[in-house]
């Protein structure tokens, strides 16, 4: 009989978009005094591979993705989207628009994790309607594997290299 493990710490990173550099700047700094310095940044990636936010955002968006020094455990993702979600909340235009976009996420050295507050078939429910999303799985000599439901800008080269970079902080963290 298998007996349960802890999980082992993994890497927080989020993916923030809006039109705002200001914005996402001052968000940023609300995440870092959350949970702990960043070790991450990237540089601004133009957000361009679906309409879905048009309505809500416009257009002229950008991205960009931070992780943070600090691990985490797993197990604790969906406190983290709760927070993220209540700062998205304070920055609404009057219309009741969201003006950022908030997705964190954990890197783990087999996977890339997301969360999401919609269901789907692929996502799994953990608690206080938060889902967790599979993104991409990570294979020796390969790298980053997209899957059939994965985002298509994580499937693209310059966001798996972002995730790379990531894992190998992560990797080092560990040893």
């Amino acid at each position: 009989m298998a007996k349960p493990l802890e999980p082992s710490l993994v890497k927080l990173f989020s993916s923030l978009f809006t039109k705002e550099g200001v914005l996402i700047q001052k968000v940023i700094g609300r995440l870092e005094k959350k949970f702990g310095k960043i070790d991450f940044l990237s540089e601004m990636i133009e957000f361009k591979h679906t309409d879905y936010y048009r309505d809500e955002f416009g257009g002229g968006l950008f991205r960009k993705i931070v992780s943070f020094e600090n691990l985490i455990r797993p197990d604790i993702i969906s406190s983290v989207k709760l927070f993220t979600n209540s700062i998205e909340g304070e920055y609404t235009a009057k219309d009741g628009k969201r003006m950022i976009n908030i997705d964190p996420g954990y890197i783990a050295l087999e996977k890339v994790v997301l969360t999401s507050c919609k269901n789907f078939s692929h996502r799994l429910y953990l608690r206080d309607g938060i889902y967790a999303e599979l993104t991409l799985i990570y294979k020796k000599n390969e790298g980053y594997i997209p899957l059939n439901w994965t985002f298509p800008d994580y499937a693209e080269k310059n966001i798996k290299n972002i995730m790379l970079q990531i894992r190998k902080r992560y990797n080092h963290q560990l040893k």
